[in-house]
């Protein structure tokens, strides 16, 4: 755990805002994730299984989350398994959790290793009249490699098959949109460093640099705070900016060029998603201001319109009517392109291609129920772009915006977003 203590109220008002929903004698089991493989004998850094940490604050591997509010016994009501340390695995590995530790960072009382949950799995789901299992059930999700918490889908069923089992996964999409205040504080920590991050890039980009040295100088700052990547940072200049997930950063920045800069930083595994579009040699021309402008009138207008109750979908095509406006004033499209235009694919789609936002959280993509409302609560990325792949440039705008009863609250109000605040921090 690199970051601070999180206070443990927070995932005791989690597991009881999932058990609140869970039907009369449901049992619910959640795995962590496995440690990914490499090559030879290395491994990856493991991430946390963000439905287990919502619930526990714990990010150790092979742990297990038990959940029976109607079990006999009241001490089994919560069991948190992990694996148990040895002399052997402090040498090689390092600190493993305590009974003790995890009790403190989770609120949890029964703590048990892992060799008792055979056990306890049998002896409870002896009294279980419904199994909830958990599962990535993320809708833009490609799955090409078994996870931990399938191989376990498959060997209780196989181990119990009789029971009825149920998707765990509908209830985390309805709670995890909606942020509680301490997660809203976590992410604005990591708004926090993410801002600290992009001040120290507008002191360093210039003529030549290449854009893995400003990759580096996001990292060192992001680091050095307690934080981390939140996803793989997109760094690209010039024409690299019309590939939407550029990842290759490893181009010169060239003068005259735009940068474009989709980096967010994650603390406590909660993440932020910003993204800027900067001059390299400092200033902006008249014809990349332009474009800019449009952009940022096209966010604004989509931040104002994050109220609850809005539809998704309706909020899309809100932001979509207003880039179709932008583009009209630009002369990128004409009124005749709009009036003939196939409603499946409007003319818009060829400068601006791509969702204007997503829920935020533990995942950058974060969870939502398909057609739900947005919701007082949610935290909404707003993202509008223009893209030119013609004049070798394109602008992307993003901050995250907390969605309240009282209007939408931007998060990142405090990082530089206007052409002369840049200029001029560039300037300087």
């Amino acid at each position: 755990m690199r970051h601070n203590p999180i206070p443990s109220s927070l995932f005791r008002e989690n597991r009881q805002r999932l058990q609140a929903l869970l039907p009369p004698g449901s049992l619910a089991l959640l795995n962590a994730n496995d440690v990914p493989p490499t090559n030879a004998d290395a491994t990856l850094l493991g991430v946390p299984n963000s439905d287990l940490f919502y619930l526990t604050g714990v990010e150790q591997e092979e742990s297990i989350l038990m959940l029976f509010p109607d079990a006999h016994e009241e001490k089994h009501r919560e069991i948190l398994f992990l694996r148990e340390t040895s002399d052997h695995i402090a040498v090689w590995e390092g600190h493993k959790l305590t009974k003790e530790e995890a009790r403190r960072t989770t609120g949890i009382r029964t703590i048990m290793w892992l060799q008792e949950f055979p056990a306890m799995l049998r002896l409870l789901m002896c009294q279980a009249h419904r199994v909830f299992l958990n599962s990535n059930e993320h809708a833009r999700a490609t799955i090409h490699v078994q996870s931990r918490d399938a191989r376990f889908i498959r060997e209780i069923q196989e181990a119990f098959p009789l029971h009825h089992y149920d998707r765990l996964a509908r209830f985390m999409h309805r709670l995890r949109p909606v942020k509680s205040p301490a997660e809203v504080d976590l992410i604005k920590h990591a708004c926090s460093l993410t801002r600290e991050g992009f001040l120290r890039i507008l002191k360093t980009v210039k003529p030549g640099i290449n854009e893995c040295e400003v990759e580096a100088e996001f990292a060192h700052e992001f680091i050095r705070r307690r934080g981390r990547f939140a996803y793989n940072p997109i760094i690209a200049s010039g024409k690299n900016a019309n590939v939407l997930h550029y990842l290759d950063n490893n181009q010169p920045c060239r003068r005259g060029d735009l940068l474009l800069l989709d980096v967010g930083a994650a603390y406590a595994n909660y993440a932020a998603d910003m993204t800027r579009t900067i001059p390299v040699s400092g200033k902006f021309s008249r014809r990349q201001k332009q474009i800019y402008q449009a952009v940022l009138r096209v966010l604004r207008g989509s931040i104002a319109a994050l109220l609850p109750g809005t539809l998704p979908r309706d909020w899309q095509h809100h932001a979509e009517l207003l880039m179709q406006e932008e583009l009209l004033q630009l002369g990128l499209l004409l009124p005749k392109d709009v009036k003939n235009q196939d409603p499946d694919r409007p003319a818009l789609k060829r400068y601006f291609m791509h969702g204007v936002g997503h829920p935020l959280g533990l995942d950058v993509h974060d969870l939502a129920e398909a057609g739900q409302p947005i919701q007082a609560g949610w935290v909404m990325t707003v993202e509008p772009g223009i893209y030119l792949p013609d004049e070798g440039f394109g602008i992307r705008l993003e901050n995250d915006i907390l969605v309240t009863p009282k209007g939408p609250v931007d998060l990142m109000a405090d990082i530089p977003l206007e052409t002369a605040e840049i200029e001029d921090l560039m300037r300087s």
